[in-house]
């Protein structure tokens, strides 16, 4: 648990901005240090959010059982229910699981938590997107898709200042958002650790959702190196996995003498080896690669272009989900070496050049030995924010090692 003194301190600071910021929708600037999403989000939640209401309104249709029944996340969240019950009870805690909009469908908590939940409608049928309940660590996870944590008086209704609430977004094997999963409890109870929990609980839903099984030739090579068609795993060789990256990467293709030298460099090899690599391809995808100049004739999603894309278009949170590791590691071959080194200095930039502590974050776990990146996330992150643990804790890792 977090020092009692600064938590006091840092939640009396809060009050202080909110009274100064809420009721008047004022700019000005306090010692709170309020988060820049947490005063965005006032303002956006202050159109349609009364600060004094006393708690969430309820689903049109507040019997939300039958959404429950239907929904992806009741099958995974049955199978850790032993786990989350021993969770929110023992820790004292409240769960509780939303749909794609906000609408709580589930929830657990022990019998004082419980009832101070449902004063506010903590509970199934309870609506905690933005527009409906303001500012909450729920309504900023589903706004930006990224985990979110808001303590004491960072809530826009006062009837939550009593509470601090630690939330993530559960995806769908497509990276569709399904819902969320919050843990929320008293302020007095806030710990930096908190949020790990939550992450691993949301990878263990995540874990359990079925797969879906996607059409066409689905590649995967970042961290890791395998190739489904139609949802069906393909075997092929490593050879023929750099082939078909590089032909994913760069679309206008290759003539063979270039792609010969992208695979094997200067090292010496004879022609028909290549041809037979590409006419296994061919079979292996369903002939969707041209003879003269080899390139891709067919859509193939391959995660590193998808990784591309997200960097051009300036979508950095998506470009971190889908960065799981080095482009084919282990793999020497020229021109996967320089799409690898590519891609890594392209997010690796990106993430330093942002102001969003939770970019720095989020990669962080994918490059745990980079110690420019927890130093970047510690300096964005205020004083009082409880991840500076997390990168606190890779930062001393990391230098010791």
């Amino acid at each position: 648990m977090a020092d009692s003194s600064s938590l006091r301190r840092r939640r009396a600071a809060l009050e202080q901005e909110w009274s100064r910021r809420v009721p008047g929708s004022s700019a000005e600037a306090s010692d709170a240090d309020l988060r820049h999403e947490v005063a965005q989000s006032w303002m956006r939640s202050l159109q349609t959010v009364d600060p004094a209401c006393d708690s969430a309104p309820s689903s049109e249709s507040e019997d939300v059982g039958p959404r429950w029944k239907r929904s992806p996340l009741r099958g995974p969240v049955t199978e850790l229910a032993d786990q989350l019950h021993g969770i929110a009870y023992d820790a004292g805690y409240v769960a509780a699981i939303t749909d794609e909009d906000g609408t709580i469908l589930w929830s657990y908590g022990g019998p004082v938590m419980r009832r101070r939940a449902e004063r506010v409608n903590f509970a199934p049928g309870g609506r905690w997107d933005e527009a409906h309940m303001g500012t909450n660590a729920l309504s900023l996870a589903l706004r930006t898709g990224e985990p979110s944590t808001v303590f004491s008086a960072e809530h826009l209704v006062a009837a939550l200042h009593g509470w601090v609430c630690y939330c993530a977004p559960i995806r769908a094997s497509d990276g569709r958002q399904l819902g969320v999963l919050d843990l929320s409890t008293t302020w007095d109870r806030s710990h930096p650790l908190a949020m790990s929990t939550v992450r691993t609980l949301v990878s263990a839903l995540e874990s359990r959702l079925p797969i879906e099984a996607p059409a066409g030739v689905q590649l995967r090579c970042l961290g890791a190196s395998a190739m489904t068609r139609d949802g069906a795993p393909v075997r092929l060789r490593r050879r023929q996995i750099e082939i078909l990256t590089l032909l994913a990467l760069e679309p206008d293709g290759y003539t063979p003498d270039r792609l010969h030298y992208a695979i094997y460099g200067d090292r010496p090899s004879v022609s028909s080896t290549l041809k037979a690599d590409v006419s296994h391809l061919r079979r292996a995808t369903g002939g969707e690669i041209a003879n003269r100049v080899y390139r891709l004739t067919a859509p193939l999603s391959c995660d590193a272009v998808d990784l591309l894309a997200a960097l051009a278009a300036g979508d950095l949170a998506a470009a971190i989900r889908l960065y799981r590791g080095p482009l084919l590691p282990g793999s020497d071959t020229p021109g996967v070496v320089y799409w690898r080194e590519y891609l890594e200095v392209a997010i690796r930039t990106a993430v330093l050049s942002s102001d969003n502590a939770e970019h720095a974050l989020r990669y962080g776990e994918r490059a745990p030995d980079d110690i420019e990146v927890h130093e970047h996330a510690l300096r964005l992150l205020p004083d009082r924010d409880s991840r500076r643990a997390v990168a606190a804790a890779r930062l001393h890792a990391t230098s010791r090692s």
